[in-house]
């Protein structure tokens, strides 16, 4: 993680990098937010939560998926950005999350405007940033070694 900037407020999330098995092999899930970028689902931890039931409880809401799997952290990710002029440090804290089947539904009142399973290569070209990208290569990274 980057170092504390002063004056910073700190913001802590939680997602998840869900994933499935296919014949075709494993597909990760996508979102796209109304900006056009494509993502993970993840969101701002409640009074109390843990990261790893916010990032399960981000997950069923941001994409109506059920019968979630919690299966390993992933990793832990910060950057920095202004929000109504105010400096933020934003930490997220991503697992890897098994959704075995269910249809995934954008939750538009979120400003998600879709969601797709993709495979690993696609997600790896269209996930928009580049921290988001290291996360999932290191949760593929995991698949591959039986986690």
């Amino acid at each position: 993680m980057s170092p504390r900037v002063r004056n910073a407020r700190e913001e802590v999330s939680a997602g998840g990098i869900v994933f499935r098995r296919s014949p075709d092999g494993v597909r990760f899930l996508l979102i796209r937010d109304c900006y056009q970028n494509w993502g993970f689902p993840k969101g701002h931890l409640e009074p109390g939560e843990s990261p790893d039931a916010a990032a399960v409880r981000e997950v069923e809401e941001e994409t109506g998926l059920g019968a979630l799997q919690l299966k390993a952290p992933v990793d832990v990710i910060d950057w920095h950005f202004r929000f109504r002029g105010r400096l933020v440090h934003k930490i997220c804290h991503f697992f890897l999350i098994e959704a075995a089947d269910g249809d995934a539904r954008p939750l538009r009142k979120e400003g998600i405007t879709a969601c797709q399973w993709v495979d690993f290569s696609e997600a790896a070209s269209l996930v928009s940033y580049e921290n988001a990208r290291a996360v999932l290569a290191r949760a593929h990274a995991l698949l591959a070694i039986g986690t």
